[in-house]
This record gives C-alpha cells, structure tokens and sequence, in this order.
C-alpha cells in the first residue's frame, strides 16, 4: 500500500460514505495522490455543488502542508504565524477541518478531503476514511 489507487481510493471512499449515512448527511468525497492529484472524487446524492471544489481543495491542502487541515485554524487567525496562507497557492489551501493526509511509514501517500457539513461532521467522516486506511485493508 505505498502508493495511492483508485482500488484503494474507492475503498477509502466507501467507509466516508458509511460514516456520512450515519449522520444523515450527504457529502463529496474526495482523494488525492502524493502530488495533490485527484484519484477519486464523489458526491452523493443532493451534496452540496460548493462541496466539489471544497473537498479537492481539503485534500490538495492536507497533502501540501503534510498536516490536517483542522490545524491549520488557529495558526492562520490574524497576527497568528501563518495569517494570510489561504491567499497563496491561488487560493486552494482551506484553513478549516476536513482534509487529512494519508501516511505510510513516515511519508505522505495521499489524502482525503471531505465536505457538506458542519466542520465537526466533515472531519468524523474524513477520519472514517483515515481508519479504512489504517486497517491495512
């Protein structure tokens, strides 16, 4: 499992999808390689159309940065270190909980970017995703 596929991106999908069906919620899921490219992008059934770009977006940022997009809320607050990040990258870098990056033995093979929700719900079913990942399949 050191690169990302679609095989693997699908199944990432599918545990986000189960979690977003027990909250009632209706998601994009997306997931992206090492290099911030899509693999796998999915809306369900009445999602939000902001979600798509959002999402990828989450993603592309947990991937970029190595780190959860959730941390970068406090430190991107005015006069925090890093206020005003969400202006470079051609504003793709989302400073709000959702993208999560995928790790194997210390490296970043991917993430996953989540939205449609309240920031909390996003963040429960990116980490679903994470959890799929981790089990190893």
């Amino acid at each position: 499992m050191g690169k990302m596929t679609l095989d693997l991106a699908k199944k990432l999908i599918d545990g986000a999808e189960q979690e977003s069906k027990k909250l009632g919620v209706s998601m994009v899921i997306t997931v992206v390689d090492e290099g911030g490219n899509l693999i796998a992008s999915h809306r369900m059934d009445d999602a939000w159309l902001a979600s798509i770009d959002i999402a990828q977006n989450k993603a592309w940022t947990a991937v970029a940065l190595k780190m959860p997009t959730s941390d970068l809320a406090d430190a991107s607050v005015p006069k925090a270190e890093l206020y005003g990040i969400n202006t470079t990258n051609n504003g793709r870098i989302v400073l709000f909980g959702g993208g999560i990056p995928l790790m194997k033995e210390g490296k970043v093979i991917g993430a996953v970017g989540v939205s449609g929700s309240k920031v909390a719900d996003d963040v429960q079913v990116a980490e679903a995703a994470v959890k799929v990942f981790e089990s190893g399949l």
